[in-house]
């Protein structure tokens, strides 16, 4: 007995989304779905997940509950209800809810270890008649059921999810084989909630099956966390890339890298500088491109269809930072135009299209260091000889924000909803994730700061990649607090 496949048979009503819910489980396409009632007509077995040790977890799709209160009375009726009901020869064609009736309670009769009943959430569960009279039914065979929340809509508060389970357990609270109530939506179901119904299925086998259910369930959570972890290094390696890229800028005129260098020190950029823009452009297809491939590679890793759409990057104040090389060659031009009329200086950052107050200072700071001279410093210390174009620590650490967000849509996506297309994300995780980014500032800063000193790629990598998995692994504690 113990070396049979354990069997679990989604039922439910028909047309509640027992199919979609096995292909986000089995993360494959199966069966046929459509908004039509009684489209799966018979039931077919599909192997969720098997061992070494030659275990094996199968999920029976069935057809759903056709006309149940009318078959609940025929039941009633008949001294032997259940062996009546089998008996029956139903006509598949002509009298389909019925056959459908009969070939699910056949299923759960003859194949099934647990039932998984769907119901539809959305649904109150005083208006959802059929239940009772499915309950009914699914009580004379006498296997134990778990009842599924399905069509929840998008991810919610815990406390919400939790009023909406309540609510059922209460109305469901007569059926002493329902052993639990749980929210499990087949569209936005996450992998830490996989978890929780595995420990539901196994509290409720018998003993006897319990130890291959348990290689089962650690195969399934290992192979879960896997995917976690090999999620969270393509992030590392997609921030980290996003971190340490550089463009070079065009080398311009004496006036324009006089203007330009004057703005740099003003702590901003001049409006109509062309080989800078040129090089910002250049940057941002770089990172539009590698958050596209980070995405479709999490899409692939979590069982998905479907690309990711491009990404539209808009243009925020903090986005850049400039490494401007100056050139102490033109550096006396720079302090001839401050040294003169302060006229003659606005009129020339005018030309550059800015508009600042702060000439005289700058000025100032020239006059005493001496412009040839604190060009020359600038250069060492930057360590660079040429001009370049790269991300602000503020843009990086809001990307950071943004992969998480990224992440978890695509992990709450089932694949039953078909290719994935990124939505608007629930409003109660934009404040989780940014709070555990927030508290992770300084362990950002460090990677932002080696980045900015001329680290590769990879290092900054194996520095994000651990705190990014502490950081998700904390937002989804947070999220699901009750699954942690």
């Amino acid at each position: 007995m113990d070396d049979a496949p354990i069997a679990l048979s989604l039922i439910s009503h028909t047309n509640v989304g027992k199919t979609t819910l096995a292909r986000t489980l089995l993360r494959r396409d199966v069966g046929e779905v459509r908004d039509a009632a009684h489209v799966t007509e018979v039931s077919d077995a599909y192997v969720l997940i098997d061992t070494p040790q030659g275990d094996t977890l199968l999920l029976w799709d069935t057809p759903g509950f056709g006309d149940s209160a009318r078959l609940l009375r025929r039941l009633k009726h008949s001294g032997n209800p259940l062996g009546w009901l089998l008996t029956q020869v139903w006509d598949r064609y002509l009298d389909r809810p019925f056959f459908s009736s009969q070939q699910a309670v056949r299923n759960v009769r003859d194949e099934a270890d647990v039932v998984l009943y769907l119901v539809n959430a959305g649904e109150h569960p005083a208006a959802a008649g059929y239940v009772d009279a499915e309950m009914q039914i699914l009580g004379w065979i006498g296997k134990p059921v778990l009842v599924l929340l399905n069509q929840l809509g998008p991810p919610r508060p815990a406390a919400l999810e939790s009023a909406d389970v309540q609510r059922w357990t209460e109305h469901l609270a007569g059926y002493p084989w329902v052993r639990d109530t749980l929210a499990f939506d087949a569209f936005a179901r996450c992998w830490v909630q996989e978890h929780v119904l595995l420990e539901r299925i196994g509290s409720v086998l018998p003993p006897a099956r319990r130890h291959a259910y348990a290689r089962l369930a650690a195969a399934w959570r290992s192979r879960n966390r896997a995917t976690f972890e090999q999620s969270m290094r393509v992030l590392a390696r997609q921030l980290a890339a996003t971190a340490t890229d550089r463009e070079a800028v065009t080398a311009q005129g004496a006036g324009a890298a006089a203007r330009s260098w004057l703005a740099l020190l003003l702590g901003s950029r001049q409006r109509g500088d062309a080989a800078t823009d040129a090089a910002m452009a250049q940057l941002a297809r770089r990172f539009d491109a590698a958050v596209r491939a980070a995405t479709d590679e999490l899409i692939a890793l979590h069982g998905l269809s479907g690309r990711a759409a491009t990404e539209i990057l808009q243009r925020m104040g903090a986005e850049y930072a400039l490494d401007k090389a100056a050139d102490p060659g033109k550096a006396t031009l720079i302090g001839a135009a401050v040294s003169g009329a302060l006229g003659g200086l606005a009129a020339d950052l005018a030309a550059g299209g800015l508009t600042f107050g702060a000439g005289a200072v700058l000025g100032g700071i020239l006059g005493a260091a001496g412009a040839r001279g604190l060009a020359s410093a600038y250069n060492l210390a930057r360590g660079r000889d040429a001009t370049t174009v790269r991300w602000s620590a503020e843009f990086l650490s809001g990307r950071v924000n943004a992969a998480v967000l990224r992440y978890l849509a695509v992990a709450h996506f089932g694949r039953g909803r078909g290719d994935f297309a990124a939505g608007e994300y629930p409003p109660h995780w934009a404040p989780v994730v940014d709070a555990a980014v927030t508290a992770r500032g300084a362990q950002l800063e460090d990677a932002w700061k080696a980045a900015a000193e001329g680290a590769d790629a990879a290092p900054v990598a194996a520095h994000l990649q651990p705190m990014l998995q502490e950081l998700v692994s904390d937002v989804l504690a947070r999220l699901y607090p009750s699954r942690a």
